[in-house]
């Protein structure tokens, strides 16, 4: 779940001076992997299943792009039994720290025009195009590492809430915390809900989306989550002007509360397959 380094074209609009796991999530910083494992305890079961009911398995060979802690990819290899797992992010620590058999973690930048793997039966990144620029460039790019036949899946996050839901503390934050994410690593995720028309663009087939929301429950993963993530971006949070330190600790209380009645913020997970050898 940690996105490649910046690079390419920027987006409209975009502040792209800064990169995440630097300006803001550095991987050093404590608590960063458990942060990211309460993300994974929050997702995994939806991304998993899709991944297995989309066929993968024995032989197959799969790259995990922004692979994070590597659940995902220790999943697969556990869960899915498939044959190898590549797993790349920026700062592969997290992974190294966990040594799995079938798991090779690599240092790279996927936004790099020169970072050519090989060709995978899977390619897989979850939460990590939204924050790079030039989402359209980097899916076709994505896509011509597949064999033929080979799948790509993306998966990233999906606001169903601060635009039309009442508001309280815990959806004042969270329009806070995408435009203060946007100014200081360019994070977007307003063109997400294009994940299919993307996917279809880039040549892929059998193309289909889904959206999974995890309940915001009192102690749950994904509100811990979100407490967590609050308080690593507190600082482009505040810069926004948009709330202040009141209003964060506000709704870090109302996340942990029998009285919060909101959405987490969704994941999409989109998919398609490239031709097959004729």
């Amino acid at each position: 779940m940690t996105p490649p380094e910046h690079g390419g074209a920027a987006r409209p609009d975009a502040h792209d001076d800064g990169r995440y796991g630097e300006d803001v999530f550095p991987p050093g910083r404590a608590g960063e992997d458990d942060r990211i494992d309460l993300g994974a305890l929050a997702y995994d079961e939806t991304t998993l299943a899709r991944l297995t009911d989309l066929g993968a398995g024995p032989d197959w060979r799969c790259l995990d792009i922004g692979a994070g802690t590597g659940t995902v990819a220790r999943g697969l290899l556990h869960r899915a039994g498939v044959r190898s797992v590549l797993a790349v992010d920026r700062d592969v620590r997290f992974l190294a720290a966990r040594p799995t058999p079938g798991l090779t973690a690599l240092e790279a930048d996927v936004t790099d025009p020169a970072f050519d793997p090989g060709r995978f039966d899977l390619v897989h990144a979850r939460f990590v195009l939204m924050h790079l620029p030039g989402p359209e460039e980097l899916i076709g790019r994505l896509s011509g590492l597949l064999t033929p036949g080979g799948l790509l899946v993306l998966g990233d996050a999906i606001d169903l809430t601060t635009a039309t839901a009442p508001p309280n503390p815990y959806t004042r934050v969270m329009g806070a915390m995408w435009q203060g994410l946007r100014d200081t690593i360019g994070t977007d995720i307003s063109w997400v809900p294009r994940y299919p028309e993307l996917l279809r663009r880039a040549g892929l087939a059998s193309v289909g989306a889904e959206i999974h929301v995890p309940p915001l429950l009192p102690g749950s993963p994904v509100s811990r989550f979100w407490a967590e993530t609050w308080d690593r971006a507190r600082d482009a949070i505040l810069a926004t002007g948009q709330v202040d330190g009141a209003a964060i600790d506000e709704a870090r209380a109302y996340l942990d509360s029998d009285d919060c009645a909101a959405l987490s913020a969704g994941m999409i997970t989109a998919w398609g397959r490239s031709a097959r050898r004729a």
